[in-house]
């Protein structure tokens, strides 16, 4: 089947599902999204010394190579802070020619600073599935802020299907915008679309939320339980200035209101050295209808690297890079699905109550 060039849609993921392209065994309400797919873990978990890439051989080849230690994760393991591991997904691809694929981290695994990423057979970079991929796919785990508690069926990551160049540049950035403004206020559009930190104090000078060091285990399954106090330092000021610490990982959130028409998905893409000494975000998914109905912020997750560094508001800190839709999805975000975070500002991740 021919696609037209853009992202594919819900109902084109699951055309795919149904001719085979994607194999999804007991495929669970919720799992295909707007214009993405959800990956689950698989039963069990390879502790390795260290993360790797298989190069041209089978993942499961080298693994050997790197093998600590093998962990069921039938009846739940813990992935302990600091350590990696490898876990087959459930899910596995026999893409046609012309497409190709791109996998990140889902929203709350993120916000947890939770490092998943997506390997192949044959791969050469993390979360880029080649054109016609055949073969099994894994997550590699890092856990860097929070122990977590993980069981096979869960939603670490997430993969999403390309047919073509599905990228604007930025003339065709400025003509969406003209027809659809993409945030409230000037756009900075300069390979892609500029959003800055909002660092403004809000409701008892609260800007963020700074991941503390040592912490109990968060169970991925448990929804709104944990008290933020008892893993996260409430970030306050009154200067409209935060000073990153390095190696801390932080939760800021955007200045600007982001609108993703229906139309066209987006990406938040990797800092420019340049920009200062920090991480904004694992370049995540913005599925289409975020933010077209209900203004909706960008949650900032930040890590800072090498010294210490002045963040102010106002400050640009990252883009976002648009692509155009194959087809609009039947679902769309925030409308067609339920979401923990439409609508949303600064926000810890849903396994956390209401401060």
């Amino acid at each position: 089947m021919t696609y037209p060039k853009g992202v594919l849609a819900s109902q084109q993921i699951e055309a795919l599902i149904a001719d085979g392209a994607i194999r999804a065994p007991d495929l669970v309400p919720g799992q295909v999204q707007p214009a993405s797919l959800d990956l689950r873990l698989g039963h069990v978990a390879y502790r390795v010394r260290a993360s790797f890439l298989p190069g041209r051989a089978r993942l499961m080849d080298r693994l050997p190579d790197f093998h600590m230690h093998e962990i069921d994760l039938t009846n739940g393991a813990v992935l302990e802070k600091g350590a990696v591991y490898l876990v087959p997904l459930q899910e596995s691809l026999a893409l046609p020619p012309g497409l190709s694929a791109v996998a990140n981290a889902k929203s709350s695994t993120g916000r947890l600073d939770l490092l998943t990423r997506t390997v192949t057979d044959g791969g050469t970079e993390f979360d880029r599935i080649a054109p016609g991929y055949r073969g099994p796919l894994y997550a590699e785990i890092c856990p860097r802020s929070f122990s977590v508690l993980v069981r096979p069926g869960m939603r670490l990551n997430q993969i999403r299907f390309r047919a073509g160049e599905a990228r604007l540049d930025d003339d065709a950035l400025r003509a969406l915008h003209a027809r659809t403004p993409l945030v409230d206020g000037p756009a900075v559009i300069d390979d892609g679309l500029g959003f800055s930190v909002d660092l403004a104090p809000g409701e008892g000078d609260l800007v963020g939320w700074r991941a503390k060091p040592h912490s109990g285990v968060i169970d991925l399954d448990r929804i709104g339980h944990y008290a933020p106090r008892d893993f996260w330092e409430a970030i306050r000021t009154d200067s409209r200035r935060i000073v990153l610490d390095p190696g801390a990982f932080y939760i800021l959130v955007s200045r600007e209101a982001v609108t993703i028409p229906p139309t066209h998905a987006a990406e938040m893409a990797p800092y420019l050295a340049m920009v200062g000494e920090f991480r904004v975000h694992y370049a995540g998914f913005f599925d289409p209808g975020f933010g077209y109905e209900t203004p909706a912020r960008g949650v900032l997750e930040v890590r800072c690297h090498e010294a210490p560094f002045v963040l102010e508001h106002g400050q640009i800190v990252g883009r976002l890079v648009y692509e155009a839709m194959s087809e609009t999805p039947d679902l769309l975000y925030g409308a067609g699905i339920a979401s923990n975070y439409q609508g949303q500002g600064l926000k810890l991740s849903k396994h956390f109550a209401a401060p």
